[in-house]
């Protein structure tokens, strides 16, 4: 289904909780990314992104939510990123619809409390899933990049296991795997400890760049 399209995610739960009469879950998964400098990305790049990312956890977290409400029970949880929680250049506009889904989901967790809603969202640092195939890079090569990231990708199913232990736990925020909880714990910490990492990645980066 496209998550892009209300219709789409309020048609997947009206189905499923006809076939199974409630619904206990909502995952709120999909994810793309533009991956490029500032400079370089478009509106169009932002829109796309801000669609998916977004707009689609909106849409299914507001449709599994009310539904909930009215059962007086169920778990929302949303898929964010460490980028939702630190600074992360090259990626802009994902960053700023991680922030955006981290910040709906612990405020959403507040109110849902008392109404029998669980609300939990996802941080993870790299997971081998299909977002590195479907995100376009602007004004670089996708694949030297990939390759140059400096942590262990983990197994997508490595990575399922760790969330449904969040979730089966009430989990607030999930963070993993261990670089991403160190360098949260770093931020939180003090900003500013990230930002020589920061100011490397951006130069590292920029040697990779095509010169326009």
């Amino acid at each position: 289904m496209d998550v892009a399209r209300e219709e789409d995610v309020q048609k997947l739960i009206d189905e499923t909780v006809s076939e199974h009469g409630r619904l206990d879950y909502m995952f709120n998964n999909a994810g793309i990314c533009v991956v490029g400098e500032e400079r370089d990305v478009s509106l169009d790049h932002w829109r796309s992104v801000l669609d998916v990312n977004l707009f689609g956890v909106i849409y299914g977290t507001s449709a599994a939510y009310s539904l909930m409400v009215k059962q007086g029970f169920g778990h929302i949880i949303n898929t964010a990123s460490l980028a939702g929680l630190i600074p992360a250049t090259q990626e802009i506009s994902y960053t700023a619809s991680k922030h955006a889904v981290v910040g709906i989901s612990n405020s959403l967790r507040l109110e849902g409390a008392e109404l029998g809603v669980k609300v939990s969202v996802v941080c993870p640092g790299f997971v081998q899933t299909g977002i590195y195939d479907a995100s376009p890079a602007v004004n670089v090569d996708k694949e030297t990049l990939v390759a140059k990231i400096p942590f262990k990708i983990m197994e997508a199913t490595k990575a399922a296991q760790v969330i449904l232990r969040g979730v089966a736990r009430n989990r607030a925020i999930i963070v993993f795997p261990s670089h991403a909880r160190i360098m949260w714990w770093l931020y939180r910490l003090h900003p500013s400890i990230l930002i020589p990492l920061g100011r490397k990645v951006i130069k590292d980066f920029r040697s990779l760049r095509y010169i326009t």
